[in-house]
């Protein structure tokens, strides 16, 4: 069972934690925890577990604030409640709300032991979901985006939505930002979350060989067509057929796919008549398309085709509030990865991250953690850990945060609260929220420099 994905337990008592952590391990088990309804909400965005137990948290109304959230997010997911504030009232609420289970503390551990598998049963049908994982059914590692930012939240909200639908999903965004992982979002809570899902890089797809990596072919068609070939679109069947970096696509084979979207059916090569499909498509592109179709690039009448749900992911600059829980979230996975422990980040590396511009993104950011936690060898990363003193510059230097070795934190604190002022054009009040501190805060901070600028020009 160390194959499934981890059971997440939620409760506020860390010994409990513990203690079912352990247990649950010794039967074959792999779990994670968290304190509370916030930490495993932010956890089960990054990852993808089987089984959720909610235990007791600081409101009695806490495990199930978290079954409901988590229900939004994962309908199919199992959550078990425990609890010792039970009544009937409760369990009843619970079992409305969608829970498969529910347990009065104090419990012997055969008896979650006996829940956990009954439930985990639920939805494997007997290693189901394993197989399932093997095939390639779901998107490997089941990951979700990580995020506080009230924009992005916004946009896995509208994703959720309209994934039920069999709308062509148009997703852009720069490099890093996370295109690959939404469009497994929309999968996931699409009609059909178990039907094959398959992935392609159109800048990666020989032009010669593309049309029938697509479409497939029929034996004899072409010189070393020595089969049938079954394309992607087929392969899908109900499923989600992702086509990478689309804007690379060559423009014969953009008139085709726009007859496919349009048709709803594909021609084999060499075959004698049109297969209808199901697939539901959704296109990625870190280019423009607007752009493309003025330049001749793209064709302008699959853009408006593709362009059906467009979905465009913020960058990491713009998600400064999110900066801090993806560095964790990275320490913490890299910690594991390379069996070391979980070690702090000290507060001016913080800092660091936060003014950094990021033009890699949420790919760069952990890429960065990575590297600092295999450099590290103390209790916390340090700014010297994160090796980000140059400047990132492509000739432009008028958009770049410069940190060097041997700034104070008050000047880097400085620097990156007028950084952002400028990003949001002196919305405080936008400020303040990407910042992470009160509106109250900054104009104290605001006031702090103006009277140290005026002491400085008195002394002048």
């Amino acid at each position: 069972m160390q194959d499934m994905p981890p059971i997440l337990v939620i409760d506020s008592q860390k010994d409990l934690r513990a203690e079912l952590e352990q247990n649950l391990n010794t039967v074959g088990f792999p779990v994670d925890s968290a304190a509370d309804g916030s930490e495993a909400l932010d956890k089960f965005k990054a990852i993808k577990y089987s089984l959720v137990i909610a235990g007791d948290q600081e409101s009695e109304e806490g495990g199930l604030q978290v079954l409901n959230s988590i229900k939004r997010i994962s309908p199919q997911i199992p959550v078990v409640i425990m609890t010792a504030r039970g009544s009937v009232q409760h369990a009843v609420e619970a079992m409305q709300a969608g829970a498969s289970d529910y347990l009065l503390k104090p419990f012997a551990f055969e008896v979650l032991e006996k829940t956990v598998r009954k439930a985990i049963r639920q939805i494997t049908g007997n290693a189901r979901l394993k197989l399932e994982f093997e095939q390639g059914r779901i998107p490997k590692e089941g990951k979700e985006i990580l995020t506080r930012n009230s924009k992005l939240e916004g946009i896995l909200d509208q994703a959720r939505n309209i994934a039920a639908s069999s709308a062509t999903v148009l997703i852009q965004g720069e490099s890093g930002t996370g295109k690959e992982l939404l469009a497994a979002h929309v999968h996931r809570h699409s009609l059909y979350p178990n039907a094959p899902y398959v992935a392609v890089n159109c800048a990666a797809l020989p032009e010669t060989l593309a049309e029938s990596e697509l479409f497939g072919h029929e034996k004899g068609s072409f010189t070393g067509a020595a089969g049938r070939k079954i394309g992607k679109f087929e392969l899908v069947k109900k499923g989600t057929l992702v086509l990478d970096e689309i804007s690379e696509m060559p423009l014969p084979l953009q008139a085709k796919l726009l007859r496919v979207l349009q048709e709803k059916e594909i021609d084999r090569i060499g075959g004698a008549h049109p297969i209808p499909i199901e697939a539901r498509v959704i296109a990625i592109s870190n280019v423009d398309l607007k752009q493309a179709v003025k330049d001749g690039k793209f064709r302008s009448d699959l853009y408006y085709r593709i362009n059906v749900i467009p979905l465009t992911l913020p960058p990491l600059r713009q998600r400064k509030d999110d900066i801090e829980l993806l560095a964790r979230h990275f320490v913490e996975t890299h910690c594991r990865l390379n069996r070391k422990e979980i070690i702090d980040i000290e507060p001016d590396a913080l800092a660091l991250l936060r003014g950094y511009r990021w033009t890699g993104n949420v790919r760069e950011l952990e890429n960065t953690m990575e590297r600092a936690v295999l450099i590290g060898n103390g209790q916390a990363i340090t700014p010297q850990h994160l090796l980000l003193e140059a400047c990132e510059s492509d000739g432009d230097t008028s958009d770049a945060f410069c940190v060097k070795t041997g700034e104070t934190v008050r000047e880097m604190e400085k620097k990156l609260i007028f950084r952002t002022l400028e990003d949001v054009k002196d919305n405080r009040t936008q400020a303040a929220e990407l910042l992470g501190i009160s509106i109250r805060t900054l104009r104290n901070k605001l006031k702090e420099y103006r009277d140290e600028t005026a002491a400085q020009a008195a002394q002048a």
